[in-house]
């Protein structure tokens, strides 16, 4: 019998590494970029085409490599960072595996450019496939410039599983402003179709967030800073009246390095319990530094999943420090006993010209007490009218015991009787639909009735318009009587950029003023009343950044997200006629049964059911 184990090809060796290593552009940025500050570089730009899909280039003037190196690099599991096994308990740098190189060749067409300060020429390699074609001497700065081309184009099934432009482009500015983050005293750049979109010195960490995130998260910023004999925890958490949404301000660096970990995020939410409103993020960037001894980098190819010596006890420290930098600056709930409601009025002493006790209320405004005088106190006589107010009017009195109907908690509705008389009753010949809670619309059928989210309603009704809306004619534009001029941090200009045609085609009107700044010339006709221009805006982004990696096409995305923004909130009153024009056009649509985030529409009750539940 013949053996059948044979050892692999390089070649298919390095492929099989890369489909870990590489999984799309941004692989790509992350991989080079780290290998730029590992080198020592103190400027490293990043440039893209097409979301990197046709090119990804990082530059640095980092200490550059030897001809023997520049050749070297490419081969498996040869690195600079680690010698013996011992050194993986030591490691500082990040890299250390010697795959990514190697991988990034095996999938793509890559041109190195390198030279050191002590040569007067350096290295151009050119590698395809793995398979060297240029290897010779060239004019080169100081430092090092990797451009990867037509990633995956020997792969072609991985290339079809790329995502769309915005899509693969928001994964690339992800890994950026990790790195970028991690190392605020390095400038980077990144520039995509020749535009730049970042451009970031050298500074203090608090510089690079408000940097990257937005001038408006400056005055919301806590810093954070412990010290224990087993890891040092800084940087800076937002203040609880800044949250969002998405997520995708939350981000953890152990030694410098991004990492994922649903404890740790669990111990920093544990922190903020009873601050935030549900389903909503704080933003925070922690820094934790650990002896290297005391954690396990190893554990995946792309390094974001560490493994932790004690890692309960990580998660006390960390929830600890977070809500001790909360309370230090005065921004968690405090215990304050001057608000219980016994003391909150209390008998003065008898004034001296009246024969009645004056009634007083102390209210107490920080360490300040203002006293307010009751209307009673001031004349007790002159509003004695107001208890008999409305006695004599009729219809404010229930015809019959029926007209008070109890709700699902057994409460009297007095306000939603069913009158005979009703304009819905005598043109359409049905009950009116009435609201509970302000979140859910009761509407009565044959065989029992209908509870509707209003909510989800809305974003199914809205879904399919701006569906729609992008796939035929645009949709409706309100114009502004005065244009709004909006900034956005430069991750939401890009996105917003890329995506911008859609945006409009949905009732928009906005247009490109320059850098990051924009300008709303019109809103949808659609759009929830009370929400500003800005905050809609922001929303729309918010929803998109939030479901970026469904397999929908973007139309379906932009329509998705801007549903989810523009729709009727939990909480907001309705009236009769709205509230019926909410289910006509509910029922109207092509899938009303779920919306877009696939949330039940209605839930509907039949009376055998009902009857059997009360029939125990």
């Amino acid at each position: 019998m013949t053996n059948v184990i044979q050892l692999l090809p390089e070649s298919v060796a390095n492929q099989i590494a890369a489909g870990e290593v590489v999984q799309r552009p941004a692989s790509v940025v992350k991989e080079l970029m780290e290998n730029a500050i590992d080198a020592g570089a103190t400027q490293i730009q990043l440039i893209v085409r097409e979301a990197g899909k046709a090119l990804v280039q990082v530059v640095d003037n980092g200490c550059g490599m030897s001809e023997t190196d520049a050749r070297m690099c490419f081969e498996r599991h040869a690195t600079s960072k680690i010698r013996d096994a011992r050194d993986l308990f030591a490691i500082r740098t990040m890299g250390f595996r010697g795959e990514a190189m190697a991988s990034i060749a095996a999938v793509a067409q890559v041109e190195l450019r390198t030279r050191r300060a002590v040569d007067e020429l350096g290295t151009r390699v050119v590698i395809e496939g793995n398979v060297v074609k240029v290897h010779e001497p060239c004019q080169a700065p100081v430092g090092t410039s990797v451009a990867v081309r037509n990633l995956f184009y020997n792969v072609p099934a991985r290339r079809n599983f790329l995502k769309s432009d915005p899509v693969e482009m928001r994964h690339i500015i992800d890994e950026f402003q990790r790195i970028a983050l991690a190392n605020p005293d390095l400038s980077f750049s990144l520039h995509h179709n020749d535009q730049e979109i970042f451009h970031l010195v050298a500074g203090s960490l608090r510089a690079r967030i408000v940097k990257i995130f937005g001038d408006a998260v400056n005055k919301k910023l806590v810093p954070v800073q412990e010290e224990t004999e087993i890891l040092n925890i800084s940087g800076f958490v937002g203040k609880p009246d800044y949250f969002r949404k998405a997520r995708g301000e939350q981000m953890f660096f152990v030694n410098r390095r991004f990492i994922k970990s649903a404890y740790l995020h669990h111990a920093v939410m544990s922190a903020y319990e009873g601050m935030l409103p549900p389903d909503t993020y704080p933003l925070y960037v922690l820094f934790l530094d650990i002896e290297p001894s005391r954690i396990d980098v190893n554990v995946h190819p792309t390094k974001q999943e560490i493994k932790f010596d004690d890692e309960r006890l990580v998660y006390n420290y960390l929830k600890v420090a977070v809500r001790h930098a909360l309370g230090i600056h005065n921004v968690t709930p405090t215990l304050d006993f001057e608000q219980e409601p016994a003391f909150l009025a209390r008998p003065t002493a008898w004034p001296e010209a009246s024969s009645a006790p004056e009634r007083v209320s102390d209210r107490f405004v920080g360490d300040r007490s203002q006293r307010e005088r009751s209307p009673v106190a001031d004349d007790p006589l002159r509003h004695w009218q107001r208890l008999f107010e409305g006695l004599d009017t009729p219809s404010t009195l229930p015809s019959k015991a029926t007209d008070l109907q109890p709700n699902a908690e057994g409460e009297l509705l007095g306000n939603i009787v069913e009158s005979s008389d009703s304009p819905l009753d005598t043109a359409k010949g049905q009950k009116p639909p009435y609201q509970i809670h302000g979140q859910y619309i009761v509407s009565h059928i044959k065989s029992g009735f209908l509870l509707i989210d209003q909510q989800a309603a809305s974003e199914r009704i809205l879904y399919e318009r701006y569906l729609e809306a992008l796939r035929q004619q645009p949709a409706t534009v309100q114009q502004l009587l005065f244009p709004r001029n909006i900034e956005l941090p430069p991750a939401d200009a890009a996105l917003l950029r890329s995506i911008l045609p859609e945006v409009n085609r949905l009732g928009f009107d906005i247009a490109e003023f320059g850098g990051n700044t924009f300008v709303i010339h019109g809103m949808p006709a659609t759009a929830s009343a009370g929400l500003t221009e800005e905050a809609l805006l922001e929303r729309l982004l918010a929803q998109y950044k939030d479901n970026l990696d469904p397999d929908a096409g973007i139309h379906e995305r932009v329509a998705s997200a801007l549903a989810r923004s523009a729709s009727i909130r939990a909480g907001q009153a309705l009236s009769v006629e709205e509230m019926q024009a909410l289910i006509d056009q509910l029922f109207a649509c092509e899938q009303p049964y779920r919306s877009p985030s696939g949330r039940l529409c209605f839930i509907t009750f039949e009376l055998e059911e009902l009857q059997r539940r009360f029939a125990g």
